[in-house]
């Protein structure tokens, strides 16, 4: 994947794809217009953008999607990690963390993630 940052226009879409993939690019043109108010040409930019980010792809007239959303924000996520902590999880929750408490509930939620990882 090539850049993990989607604009808000690319979010919006990606979002309509992807609770509604596979679909005709006929079906997305007109979801679009309905949607957005977009043209054909805007619709089909924008989509352009998104297959070579790696998120979908147009065969033969059908959109389909490359990955969920979760896995595209996960990735996301790993880079983030990766570029501004030097790959530190615990670098990232330590910024994440400060100046703030974590509920009892979300705590225990990531020993859990955390033990599933290590095991």
């Amino acid at each position: 994947m090539k850049e993990m940052q989607l604009g808000v226009i690319e979010s919006r879409f990606a979002d309509m794809l992807w609770e509604t993939a596979p679909l005709s690019t006929a079906e997305m043109v007109k979801m679009a217009e309905e949607a957005f108010g977009w043209k054909r040409t805007t619709t089909y930019t924008v989509l352009k953008r998104l297959c070579e980010k790696g998120l979908f792809e147009n065969t033969k007239g059908t959109v389909n999607a490359r990955m969920t959303r979760e896995q595209f924000y996960a990735l996301r996520s790993q880079k983030i990690v990766e570029e501004s902590y030097g790959g530190s999880l615990p670098a990232f929750i330590a910024a994440f963390t400060s100046g703030k408490r974590l509920s009892e509930e979300d705590a225990a939620r990531i020993r859990k993630l955390i033990d599933e990882a290590e095991g």
